[in-house]
């Protein structure tokens, strides 16, 4: 079971026997890589089952009981994506189960990033399974296919961080990303998780993944949390750890344990980097196994 799995010192990657014939495991899945980013240390700045990283608002059991309490959700919106729903019924699903987070939480925004970008995942799995798009295609270019235009459309939250962010450093922020099929998911994470150091240490993966990710998105959250200065330095931070070969260097654990400490030390976040690297997951299993 994938959730007993995860309950062990070192997850097993999330895993389904194929989305045509198990459609009802997709949000046990995506919930599922929701754990496993969490369990991944170091990853500068964020919580992890290690230590609070950058916050002082939340801890490992925050998110997991925020993952357990929107995966439901998940699979209501895999549910709603092989139905053929348009993104008016998936923002229901999605606001439902931001509700079920902050009750979960105490009011503590932990994953709503990850219910929009892994939501809109789960019904493009969902679209997949119900026989309504081409099957060869990878679930990004389903997410912009079916539901591109109306993620622009949508309706912005202004006085959330990420918007204030978007208007003030004219970032694009997550619906860019999900409007243009996540390309960083495709681009930048999915290569680095799979040029791990070792068939065995998926953990190490998973840092790659992170780190990469870090050196390249134009994060809101380090944005709002550091300003520009704070997004560079995060940049060069991630950067200079792939440049000298990343996991598969000689002392990564520390080097990657360093960068993370200056992260905390600067109050650095990199919240959006860390959605897509659920997401990576999930988009990997998914290519690995539903086809």
């Amino acid at each position: 079971m994938i959730t007993a799995a995860l309950r062990s010192a070192e997850p097993r990657a999330p895993r389904w026997t194929g989305i045509a014939s198990d459609a009802s495991a997709i949000g046990d899945v995506a919930a599922d890589c929701l754990v496993l980013e969490l369990e991944t240390w170091p990853k500068p700045g964020l919580v992890s089952h290690v230590d609070n990283g950058s916050h002082d608002d939340m801890d490992v059991d925050t998110f997991r009981r925020s993952a357990a309490a929107i995966r439901p959700h998940f699979q209501r919106l895999a549910d709603a994506g092989a139905l053929g729903c348009g993104m008016g019924r998936l923002r229901i699903i999605g606001l439902e189960a931001e509700r079920a987070m902050l009750a979960a939480t105490s009011g503590v925004n932990t994953h709503r990033g990850a219910i929009f970008g892994l939501g809109l995942l789960c019904a493009a799995a969902g679209a997949k399974a119900g026989g309504l798009v081409d099957p060869a295609l990878p679930l990004g270019h389903v997410v912009a296919r079916l539901w591109g235009r109306s993620i622009l459309d949508g309706p912005v939250l202004l006085h959330s961080h990420g918007s204030a962010v978007r208007r003030r450093f004219h970032a694009g922020g997550a619906r860019i990303e999900a409007a243009q099929g996540f390309p960083s998911v495709y681009r930048i994470g999915l290569p680095a998780l799979r040029r791990r150091a070792a068939p065995d240490d998926v953990e190490s993966a998973r840092v790659e993944a992170c780190f990469a990710l870090i050196a390249s998105v134009e994060d809101t959250n380090l944005l709002h949390r550091g300003g520009l200065e704070g997004l560079r330095f995060a940049h060069r931070a991630a950067r200079r750890f792939i440049d000298v070969g990343g996991v598969r260097a000689d002392g990564w654990r520390a080097r990657a344990r360093s960068i993370h400490e200056d992260f905390v030390a600067r109050r650095l976040s990199p919240g959006g980097s860390a959605d897509l690297l659920a997401m990576t997951l999930f988009v990997d299993a998914h290519e690995r196994t539903g086809r």
